[in-house]
């Protein structure tokens, strides 16, 4: 009988692989945020030259950056309290998204709870604007992870189409924030401190410490998969 021998290689498993600098972990993205400074940015879709008030106080009912080219982020109510703006709520306001471009809005925060921005596909069925609805809580237990991939993609796919995308939460600090982060990860292959800086050069951002955590988690598993 004929003998054959064989040889193996031993191979470290990826998630076992040493990553150069060592492990990206929670404290290096909070020291990320802290140490990045958000510059002054006009808002998208007005002429600093008009000075009216009524153009002034329409200003003041909006909370919208764009934080990477064709890549907004604002909120799901306005700044102000005040009973002018009680109708137009950033993600609601939809002649203003029209107005800068906005093709894609993803609600990462869609629900009827407290906390959470009630809207859905219905409502913006009267234009051509795509949306996605995902139904994230703003707390330190929730898995937001699941949600990269998908939010990634949907992101990319407004840019790849010539789009524009408006991504919002409550208040467009937490939860709309931790989405963009992720896609500038997967698709533009920053690493999660660069894509946390580039965010918060354009707008006071603050994801809680458990989606930190997760992003950290994704930037070591996406360090290993390009080594």
């Amino acid at each position: 009988m004929e003998h054959r021998t064989y040889s193996y290689t031993s191979r470290v498993p990826d998630f076992q692989k040493q990553l150069p600098g060592g492990e990206t972990s929670m404290d290096n993205l909070l020291d990320a945020l802290r140490t990045t400074k958000t510059d002054f940015k006009r808002l998208p879709g007005f002429d600093p030259n008009v000075d009216e008030d009524e153009y002034h106080r329409a200003q003041q009912c909006i909370d919208c950056d764009e934080v990477f080219p064709r890549v907004y982020i604002g909120d799901g109510r306005s700044r102000l309290k005040k009973q002018f703006c009680a109708s137009r709520l950033t993600a609601k306001n939809k002649e203003y998204l029209l107005r800068i471009g906005i093709t894609h809005v993803l609600n990462a925060a869609e629900g009827k709870a407290f906390g959470m921005v009630n809207t859905d596909s219905n409502y913006y069925k009267d234009t051509n604007v795509k949306y996605l609805g995902l139904q994230i809580k703003d707390r330190l237990s929730m898995d937001i992870s699941q949600y990269f991939y998908t939010a990634a993609s949907f992101i990319q796919d407004a840019c790849a189409s010539g789009g524009r995308v408006f991504v919002h939460c409550v208040q467009g600090v937490s939860r709309s924030a931790t989405c963009v982060i992720a896609y500038l990860m997967i698709k533009k292959a920053m690493l999660a401190k660069d894509a946390i800086r580039t965010v918060r050069l354009s707008r006071e951002i603050g994801p809680n410490e458990g989606f930190l955590r997760q992003l950290a988690h994704l930037d070591n598993q996406l360090r290993r998969q390009r080594m």
